[in-house]
């Protein structure tokens, strides 16, 4: 898995997954949103993690009765135990939110073990419950009915797509109030670095606009006299 310090993890705390989607746009990279998810809880600081994933296909039914939870290795229990502390274990459910991917009790073990959140383009069970932990989760709807009805986990940690997103394992897993995105492990450091900068001008723009300016020329900056604003501003802005 290719590596990515701590340091570049920390740097996407900072930056807004609408800023994320934006700086993959101008790379080419379209499909990078998990489309249909939104978070259970409030989220009082952005979602950041490395991808570890969990594949679902539609249940045949003579092989995903109800002891088959019995089974130790069953793939949804060793997902569970296998997520890696600080990780993101994002399933796919194959959009389907009418059996649930996972419940209460399952992700509270994901909390307890370090996770850095959960995420299913399915539905969650014990939906409230989920909403009230000290964990970022994200998923479409919440739904009862247990994911054996109509959801077979069949792959851990194997390419996967979620929301019409591709994931990869050690992808890094964003989310936000707005949604999640999925940023591949290969260009990460980079565009840490770039979504800070974009992150940065969109602040200034923001205090341009307060102060009654026009976006023409300002957003995005074409008019010159707009950046010799914006450099006067970065250098005597107060540190944060």
């Amino acid at each position: 898995m290719i590596e990515i310090d701590q340091s570049t993890l920390d740097k996407f705390k900072g930056v807004s997954t609408p800023t994320l989607a934006t700086a993959l746009y101008k790379r080419g990279l379209r499909n990078q949103a998990i489309q249909g998810v939104r978070p259970l809880g409030a989220m009082t600081e952005s979602m950041v993690g490395r991808a570890f994933t969990l594949r679902y296909i539609p249940a045949r039914e003579d092989l995903n009765g109800i002891k088959v939870f019995e089974d130790p290795k069953h793939p949804q229990r060793t997902a569970v135990e296998a997520c890696p502390p600080g990780c993101v274990l994002v399933m796919d459910s194959r959009g389907d939110a009418r059996a649930a991917s996972a419940g209460g009790i399952l992700v509270r073990r994901l909390m307890m073990r370090g996770a850095a959140g959960v995420v299913t383009d399915g539905g969650f069970r014990d939906s409230a419950e989920i909403a009230e932990m000290a964990m970022p989760a994200f998923h479409q709807r919440p739904s009862a009915p247990t994911n054996l009805t109509l959801h077979q986990a069949i792959d851990i940690n194997a390419p996967i797509g979620c929301g019409g997103a591709p994931v990869f394992p050690g992808d890094v897993i964003v989310g936000d109030a707005d949604g999640v995105i999925v940023v591949p492990a290969e260009i990460a450091a980079d565009l840490a670095d770039e979504a800070l900068a974009m992150t940065l001008y969109e602040d200034f723009v923001v205090d341009m606009v307060k102060a009654g300016q026009t976006i023409i020329g300002l957003y995005p900056m074409t008019n010159p006299e707009n950046k010799e604003k914006f450099d006067h501003w970065r250098r005597t802005r107060s540190p944060q």
